[in-house]
């Protein structure tokens, strides 16, 4: 099956360059380009795409408010951000929108395929470098009057799966850790999944760090 995608960024050059890199790759299609939020929102409806990479700072409606319309609306788009790490105050917000993952815009070509992929699975980019230090740098800011959230309906044994969700683990890491098999933490991550009504593995990380099961040191 072909991904198809929707570039979404205000520089064209950009979108150019990513462009040719999926031109020459089999297996993902560019289905539009945008150069603003509201363009993209349009074309992930317009043209069914999978996955929008989407640009945080645009003109007009910016990346979060795009992604918040995409993912709360009936298309099956996934967003991946495109972020730059250190400057980018707005990573947080755009998780909170619904964000499956993280391109930051130095990658490597073959990072940036794999996570295409990977978030048209309908998995979330997790991983423990580039997205768990954005995570962990943005919920750890203090946010005054902002209580850990509570965790009601979840089992201690669930509990202690998202923590390792939250540390990246993968379902296989999990179970080692565990001493549980794959299949049985997959189902603790699809339970947790229902139970907290996140919609991947990223949403899963956010509310684990606002409830405080986990920290950037961890």
């Amino acid at each position: 099956m072909t991904i198809r995608v929707v570039l979404a960024d205000d520089q064209p050059l950009i979108r150019a360059g990513l462009r040719m890199l999926i031109d020459q790759t089999p297996g993902i299609d560019v289905a539009g380009e945008a150069g603003t939020g509201a363009e993209a929102v349009r074309l992930a409806r317009d043209t069914g795409a999978d996955v929008v990479v989407m640009d945080i700072r645009m003109p007009g409606m910016d990346g979060i408010e795009a992604t918040q319309l995409i993912t709360a609306g009936d298309t099956a788009a996934r967003v991946l951000v495109l972020t730059t790490f250190d400057d980018d105050d707005y990573v947080y917000g755009a998780l909170r929108a619904g964000a499956s993952g993280f391109l930051v815009k130095d990658m490597a070509l073959d990072d940036i395929l794999a996570a295409i992929r990977v978030v048209a699975a309908g998995d979330a980019m997790i991983a423990p470098g580039v997205t768990r230090r954005l995570i962990g740098q943005f919920t750890s800011e203090p946010r005054p009057g902002r209580a850990p959230r509570e965790l009601s309906g979840i089992t201690d044994r669930e509990r202690e799966v998202l923590r390792l969700v939250a540390l990246g683990m993968s379902n296989a890491e999990i179970a080692a850790a565990l001493y549980i098999t794959a299949g049985t933490a997959k189902t603790h991550i699809a339970h947790l999944l229902a139970k907290l009504d996140a919609r991947d593995r990223v949403q899963l990380v956010i509310t684990a760090y606002e409830a405080g099961l986990v920290s950037v040191s961890s």
